[in-house]
């Protein structure tokens, strides 16, 4: 759509995968964008070219299977949705199997393309390294988890946020329907009710789900813990420490035999009513990790360990033998917003609502979630400036179970009732989207574990394709 001399422009910041789908979905709706890039006359510690959308670390975009996988289906949503980045993907496919991946020279030479060719898209090289000005009143920031000092120190100050740029603490999230309740149980430690209950806001005294250990299987699990293969920080993440409070659990396990079982993993003020008389010698504690109670966090287990180990170790946990993972846990150099309290569900500033924020500075994360947030906030800018209402998207849908991740769908964990406090970035997954009706019979019988995951999750996936059809053609 060719651009209207009477239409003032969008600034987005950032050319990253977010900021790229945010310009283009703006300048296809016929509204000028000015997208600000500082690379090449700034450069990062990650990025190799001054391309837009540059891919820094895997190629991948994990799944594309679109009726079975969480990330599938958000792929499946942005095409529908006119996605540059998806359009970009599909031309440069290398192959993966069932994963989508795609030559990153040629993924970024293609965005970049597409933005310089588009007649609505103006392209500065440049860096914003201060608040927008006045002037301009429609803004998106969307410069990822690499954004600059000074621009961050800026948003610090019009945030009233200490730190922006520090240790993710991220404990492993599993799907509470993985975890086998014949062998965990309910319980808050001496019954006290929490904040963030099962059943409501004040608790019910059965806030956790409990995993026990006999003495054999915590000695086992301390010298898998010592002995797992862990992940090295880089080489730009050696002068940022993380704080005592937010150990890796391989470090406090290195500490001493006993140190986790005076700590995360102390047993007392619980009794397991599967063996009531018998005294659990530790226990591993979940706690719900979202409004929907769906996904539970392994409490104090953020770590370094690589990823298959932590599957392989964490699934050694009675109760955990089967369990599948939301996320698994990891302790890196971050650049995100405490998004849940600084952001309105339009993703604008609640200090300044001509900015809106986009990508990984909201608190998702992967490639593809960044693009998809881009993708949303590009809308809205576009339909803001051209006085056009649209409507919300729904929860049901990828991308509406991400922005409500985003913006307030986790529960905090300091006993106060804040769900901001210890919000962390996510990954789209099935634990996100409210809960289906499904059938779960397959040829007369019915159907359990597995078989009834992938049931209720193409049901979720059918749901929301219909669901994001339907917000299209309102919008």
């Amino acid at each position: 759509m060719s651009k209207s001399k009477h239409i003032s422009p969008v600034h987005v910041v950032g050319g990253g995968l977010a900021g790229s789908e945010a310009s283009w979905q703006i300048a296809e709706a016929g509204v000028p964008v000015v997208l600000h890039e500082m690379r090449p006359d700034r450069t990062t510690d990650v990025h190799q070219t001054d391309g837009l959308a540059e891919l820094v670390c895997s190629n991948s975009f994990r799944s594309d299977d679109a009726l079975n996988n969480a990330v599938g289906l958000l792929h499946e949503e942005m095409r529908r949705c006119n996605s540059l980045i998806m359009q970009a993907g599909d031309r440069n496919r290398v192959p993966a199997g069932s994963a989508m991946a795609v030559d990153r020279d040629g993924f970024s030479n293609s965005v970049s393309a597409a933005l310089e060719d588009h007649p609505n898209v103006t392209i500065l090289r440049e860096e914003v390294s201060n608040l927008p000005p006045a002037d301009w009143d429609n803004v998106i920031i969307a410069t990822g988890p690499l954004t600059s000092p000074a621009l961050g120190e800026a948003i610090q100050q019009i945030t009233g946020e200490t730190e922006l740029a520090f240790f993710d603490a991220i404990a492993p999230i599993v799907h509470k329907d993985t975890i086998n309740m014949d062998i965990a149980w309910y319980q808050s430690r001496y019954d006290k009710e929490t904040a963030g209950g099962v059943e409501g806001p004040g608790g019910i005294g059965a806030d956790y789900i409990n995993c026990p250990m006999n003495k054999e299987q915590y000695d086992t699990f301390i010298a898998a813990l010592n002995d797992g293969e862990k992940t090295d920080f880089a080489e730009w993440e050696q002068n940022t420490p993380y704080f005592d409070g937010c150990l890796p659990i391989e470090v406090m396990a290195a500490r001493g035999v006993e140190t986790l079982r005076f700590g995360p993993l102390k047993p007392v003020g619980l009794t397991n009513p599967h063996a009531p008389d018998v005294k659990s010698y530790a226990v591993i504690q979940l706690r719900q990790d979202n409004a929907l109670a769906t996904l539970y966090n392994m409490v104090g287990f953020q770590t370094k360990l690589k990823h298959g180990e932590q599957v392989r170790i964490f699934r050694t946990i009675p109760g955990l033998e089967e369990a599948e993972f939301a996320r698994l846990g990891g302790l890196h150099r971050n650049t995100f917003l405490n998004s849940p309290q600084l952001l309105d569900p339009e993703l604008r500033l609640r200090a300044d609502t001509r900015i809106r924020f986009a990508g990984q500075i909201t608190g998702c994360e992967g490639y593809i979630e960044s693009a998809a947030i881009g993708l949303y906030t590009g809308r809205l800018a576009a339909a803001e400036r051209l006085a056009l209402e649209r409507p919300p998207l729904p929860p049901t849908t990828a991308m509406g179970a991400l922005l409500a991740h985003i913006t307030g769908g986790h529960i905090g964990d300091d006993n106060t009732g804040s769900k901001t406090r210890s919000f962390q970035p996510m990954n789209i997954n099935f634990g996100l989207f409210p809960e289906i009706e499904f059938s779960n019979q397959i040829d007369g019988r019915r159907a359990r574990g597995r078989e009834k995951r992938r049931l209720k999750r193409t049901a979720i996936c059918h749901r929301a394709l219909d669901d994001i059809d339907q917000w299209l053609a309102a919008s």
